[in-house]
């Protein structure tokens, strides 16, 4: 049998590794960020680290976001959409309240960072002029 280690000691291969799934909560809303197109930091610095590995992210629509246009939103890390792909805010996920897979499921490969990265969101097409949300990401730290 394998024996398990905690994440302070460096893997080998054949071993079982104890590591935290860590949670990063970033939070947009109108009021404060504002709606310009634009990307906009959701976090108030790189909180992910890098070499991270992303594994889910999931939204919750708080309030719905609007426009005066057709509006667009996506959700990064490390490239464009990686976590939400554009989606126009008149249809999934952005049309209704509540929780929401992101794009970036479980069940897609994980995104490994290059880089210490922030959360940030990308307004396109037209300017919101409502909305709330918050984007929750799964982790495992560097190392692995």
């Amino acid at each position: 049998m394998p024996q398990v280690h905690e994440l302070a000691t460096v893997p080998r291969d054949n071993e079982i590794v104890r590591v935290p799934i860590l949670v990063a909560r970033a939070l947009y809303d109108f009021a404060v960020d504002g709606g310009a197109v634009s990307t906009i930091n959701l976090m108030p610095s790189a909180a992910l680290p890098s070499g991270a590995l992303v594994l889910a992210a999931f939204l919750n629509v708080i309030t719905v976001p609007t426009s005066g246009g057709a509006a667009t939103i996506s959700v990064e890390t490390e490239a464009a959409g990686d976590l939400q792909s554009a989606a126009a805010i008149s249809g999934a996920p952005w049309s209704s309240t509540g929780w929401k897979a992101a794009t970036k499921t479980f069940a897609t490969a994980p995104i490994k960072l290059t880089a210490a990265r922030n959360i940030t969101m990308t307004i396109g097409t037209a300017a919101l002029t409502a909305g709330k949300f918050e984007v929750i990401v799964f982790y495992l730290p560097p190392g692995l």
